[in-house]
C-alpha cells in the first residue's frame, strides 16, 4: 500500500492542501513525508491563484477557477503534471477539516452518507464553514472515488469537557433545544501540540497538566489533563475567549444591545463589529496583524502599546484560571503564528508568573528554542509548531486504515 494521504481544508474561496507519504514503500514503516503543499486562493474569480510547493520548488499560477470542484480537478491534475504522483490511485485517503461536529462527533470519523448529512445539518452552528466543508468532501469523493474519506472536526477534542465547563448559565431549554453550549475550536491543533510536547518532555501525555496557547489571528487557550481537553476559551462560536486579531473575545454581553440602540445598528452589524473590527485592529487602529501592531508600538504609538498589553493580559487571566482548574501545571505551550514567532508576546504573557513555577529564560526565548524556561524552573515552557494537516493525515491512518500512530514530530 503506497499510503499517500491528502489533508484538505476547504474554505469559501480557498482550498488549502498537503499530500503526505505516510508509509515508506520500501520499508513499510511510517515516515510522514510531505510530498507537496499548497493553496488555491480567490476561488470563484477570474484571477484565482494556484500555489504549489514541492520541496524547495514553488509554482504560482493565476487563472480562472469557478468553484471548488474546478479547483480540486486542477489540483489533482497538477500533482501528476509536476510528477508528485504518477496516478491518482496512489492517494488512498483524504482527510477533511470540518469546522463543527456539535455533540455528534467526539472523534474523527469515516465519512458515510449519514455522516455527511449530519455535517450539513450542523451548518446551523457553523453556517459559514460546514456547508463549504461538506462541498469539499463531495468534490473529492467524486474525484477520488477509490480513496477513504475521513472528517476531522475542530470541535471534537473538546467533547471531553464536563458540563460545568461547557454549559452557559442560560435557561436549560436553550442548551436542550438549540444546542447552545461551549464547543471550542482549534481542537486538532491543541491535540497535536500537546502530544508533541509530552514526547519532547519524555513523559506520558496522560501524566501531564498542560495549558496550550494557540495564538494567531484567531486565538484560543486549552486546559489539558491526562491527554483530554478539560476547558477551552472559545465557546459557542470562535468569537468567545481571549482578544484576537479582529475579534473582541469575551465582553459584557449588554454592550451589544447598548451599541445597537445608541448607534442604530442591526444585530448583523454589531456581530460584524465584534468579529471583524475589534481585537488588535480595534484597539490599535493599525492592523489585525500582531507584527504590524508590534512595530507601531516600537515606533511609539500609544494605542498599539495598549493593544499588545491588553492581548497579553487577557491570555494571562485565562492561563491562571486554568491552572486553578488543573490543580497545577507541568507545561505551558505556545503555538500558532503569534505563539511560535512573537518573542515579545511570550515574554509579556509569562511576566511575573514565577510564583506559579513559570519562569521564562530571556535568552532561550529570543533564540526560539524548543523549551524556553529557566533551567531551575518547575514548569516547562514549550514552543511547538502546530501541524494540523499532519494530525489530519494521522487520523486518516488511524480511523480509515486502522493503523497505529508510531511517530510524532
Amino acid at each position: 500500500m503506497p499510503g499517500k494521504i491528502m489533508a484538505i481544508n476547504a474554505g469559501s474561496s480557498s482550498l488549502k492542501f498537503q499530500l503526505f507519504s505516510m508509509i515508506n514503500e520500501q520499508t513499510g514503516q511510517q515516515d510522514e513525508q510531505v510530498l507537496c503543499q499548497g493553496l488555491i486562493e480567490r476561488i470563484g474569480m477570474d484571477d484565482a491563484i494556484f500555489n504549489l510547493r514541492v520541496g524547495d520548488v514553488k509554482w504560482r499560477e493565476t487563472l480562472p477557477i469557478a468553484d471548488c470542484r474546478q479547483g480540486a480537478e486542477y489540483l489533482l491534475k497538477a500533482l501528476i503534471k509536476h510528477n508528485v504522483i504518477e496516478s491518482l490511485d496512489e492517494i488512498v485517503g483524504v482527510g477533511h477539516r470540518v469546522a463543527h461536529g456539535g455533540e455528534a462527533f467526539a472523534d474523527s470519523v469515516l465519512i458515510t452518507p449519514q455522516v455527511l448529512d449530519k455535517i450539513e445539518q450542523l451548518s446551523t452552528l457553523a453556517p459559514l464553514h460546514n456547508p463549504v466543508n461538506a462541498l469539499g468532501i463531495r468534490v473529492f469523493q467524486q474525484a477520488l472515488p477509490h480513496a477513504y474519506s475521513v472528517a476531522v472536526f475542530d470541535t471534537a477534542f473538546h467533547q471531553t469537557l464536563s458540563q460545568t465547563s461547557y454549559l452557559y448559565a442560560l435557561p436549560w431549554r436553550y442548551y436542550e433545544e438549540l444546542g447552545i453550549r461551549r464547543y471550542g475550536f482549534h481542537g486538532t491543533s491543541h491535540k497535536y501540540v500537546s502530544t508533541v510536547c509530552a514526547e519532547r518532555m519524555g513523559r506520558p501525555l496522560e501524566s501531564l497538566r498542560l495549558v496550550s496557547c494557540h495564538l494567531g489571528n484567531g486565538s484560543s487557550i486549552c486546559a489539558i489533563a491526562n491527554g483530554r481537553s478539560v476547558n477551552t476559551s472559545m465557546g459557542f462560536t470562535p468569537q468567545a475567549g481571549v482578544m484576537m486579531g479582529t475579534r473582541s473575545g469575551d465582553i459584557d454581553p449588554s454592550i451589544l444591545p447598548f451599541i445597537q440602540q445608541t448607534e442604530g445598528k442591526s444585530s448583523a452589524e454589531v456581530n460584524h463589529l465584534i468579529n471583524n473590527q475589534s481585537g488588535l485592529l480595534g484597539i490599535s487602529g493599525i492592523s489585525h496583524d500582531y507584527r504590524d501592531v508590534e512595530q507601531a508600538a516600537h515606533d511609539g504609538n500609544p494605542r498599539a502599546e495598549v493593544a499588545l498589553a491588553l492581548f497579553a493580559e487577557r491570555i494571562r487571566a485565562v492561563i491562571g484560571s486554568y491552572i486553578v482548574q488543573l490543580g497545577g501545571i507541568d507545561a505551558l505551550i505556545f503555538t500558532g503564528g503569534i505563539g511560535e514567532n512573537a518573542r515579545n508576546a511570550r515574554q509579556q504573557i509569562c511576566r511575573n508568573l514565577a510564583f506559579l513555577g513559570i519562569e521564562l529564560d530571556e535568552d532561550k526565548n529570543l533564540k526560539n528554542q524548543v523549551f524556553i524556561q529557566q533551567d531551575h524552573a518547575s514548569v516547562h515552557i514549550a514552543i511547538v509548531n502546530t501541524n494540523e494537516e499532519l494530525m489530519i493525515a494521522r487520523d486518516v491512518l488511524r480511523v480509515a486504515l486502522n493503523l497505529p500512530i508510531l511517530t510524532t514530530q
